[in-house]
């Protein structure tokens, strides 16, 4: 038995799908104790976007603890706080007409980021319900749990789950449904019994609820309810956002602008833990230390994230990258499907967070299993595990793709071949 097993928590889950010991990693690759090497198609479940060990940003991270850097600052100002904020600033919310936003330091993980960001909105307007999607993912703590559609975890809290109204995401009714005309009616009607809602919480691409991905007109649509209304829109950037549908904000496809913006995950740019809200000015209307946490000055991660901002955000190449990459890899996905299931498989997600829907959980978990005995770090998602997920570096090489496409051929050829032996 090992350690892991002798001690750790039967809640321990990725461990189980790729049963090694990791001891370093790389850019896009992970190496067990025994010196075999993987490809990562699953990048820390998008917390490292810019690869493992980036070397620019841990020669950043090395000098800044060489020389004695703060560490731990509570929400205490600091150089490295200061150096991110006016990177964020400079880098990210000015070029998207953010400038007047305020940032606000939660917890260390995107569920904190989320329970910030519902707390404010209610603060604000007064009101207790906010409205979410079906197939959403928030986190795993009360309140954003209660945002949360995934039965699995919420099954987990033992308790009830309140003040979430929940509506169908863009398709899920099928294709021609626009279900933000749904969520106007309901406003519209004073005996729909839905009381009028704070604000409303979404993903513009579902990660964990199956790479759903919402078209820019809805998202538009959506904006526009809000606005009609007098509810707050909050985005939920932890896993789309830092470049990962290849702009630095998943939202800017669609040209709107919400009103509250939580991001985590690849945010410190070196796999630390990270969360903010960023929000307009005027709704800042906390009270000092109203909303706290000891882990609110990760000054490690202000200093990778404020790097990070330098290297690959300051002008558009590292985007246009993404992009490119993106194309290569979703064009690779749909060859796949082409050949093994036209009628069958289906596209999904954006940008370099795309994926296969399989007709069920069980073959997409034949496929990743088998993927995983050929060099390939990847997963599933979706409510029934039924969609093989990629969510690659965003510094990956073409190579590094085309490995992971030939590995995903090959296992989506044994997976196939199996099914019509079973069938036949």
């Amino acid at each position: 038995m090992s350690i892991f097993e002798q001690v750790e928590s039967e809640v321990r889950s990725y461990s189980r799908s790729f049963p090694v010991v990791f001891n370093q990693a790389r850019g896009a690759e992970l190496t067990t104790e025994e010196g075999r090497t993987y490809i990562d198609f699953l990048a820390g479940a998008g917390t490292l976007n810019y690869g493992h060990n980036n070397p620019e940003l841990k020669d950043a991270l090395i000098e800044y603890i060489s020389n004695d850097g703060i560490t731990h600052g509570l929400d205490m100002q600091s150089t490295a706080k200061a150096r991110f904020l006016q990177n964020f600033h400079d880098y990210i919310l000015k070029p998207r007409d953010m400038d007047d936003f305020r940032v606000m330091f939660t917890g260390p993980t995107g569920t904190n980021a989320v329970e910030a960001a519902m707390k404010l909105a209610r603060k604000v307007k007064g009101r207790s319900t906010i409205v979410a999607f079906t197939n959403g993912f928030h986190g795993v703590t009360g309140g954003a749990l209660a945002a949360t559609g995934n039965e699995h975890h919420r099954g987990g809290m033992g308790t009830s789950l309140n003040d979430i109204f929940r509506v169908p995401f863009d398709g899920y009714l099928g294709e021609g449904v626009d279900t933000t005309e749904y969520l106007e009616k309901l406003l519209s009607d004073p005996s729909s019994g839905l009381d009028h809602p704070a604000a409303v919480i979404v993903e513009t691409v579902q990660g964990e609820g199956g790479l759903n991905a919402a078209s820019a007109e809805w998202l538009r649509n959506l904006e526009a309810v809000c606005r009609r209304h007098d509810m707050l829109l909050i985005v939920d950037d932890i896993q789309a956002g830092c470049g990962r549908t290849g702009t630095f904000f998943s939202f800017e496809e669609a040209g709107i602008k919400p009103d509250m913006v939580t991001l985590s995950k690849s945010l410190s740019a070196y796999g630390l833990p990270f969360a903010i809200v960023t929000y307009r000015e005027e709704l800042d209307i906390w009270a000092p230390g109203e909303h706290n946490g000891t882990f609110r000055g990760n000054n490690l991660a202000f200093v990778t994230a404020a790097r990070a901002f330098e290297l690959f955000w300051h002008n558009d190449e590292f985007a246009e990258e993404v992009q490119q990459k993106a194309k290569h890899l979703r064009a690779g996905l749909e060859r796949l499907i082409r050949h093994y299931g036209p009628s069958t498989l289906k596209l999904k997600g954006r940008g370099l967070m795309s994926g296969i829907e399989c007709p069920d959980g069980e073959m997409a978990g034949e496929i990743i299993r088998e993927a995983f005995e050929n060099g390939l770090v990847i997963e599933t998602s979706g409510a029934h595990d039924q969609v093989v997920k990629c969510l690659v570096p965003l510094t990956i090489t073409m190579a590094q793709i085309d490995f992971g496409l030939d590995v995903l051929d090959k296992a989506f050829a044994k997976a196939t071949a199996a099914r019509e032996k079973k069938a036949s």
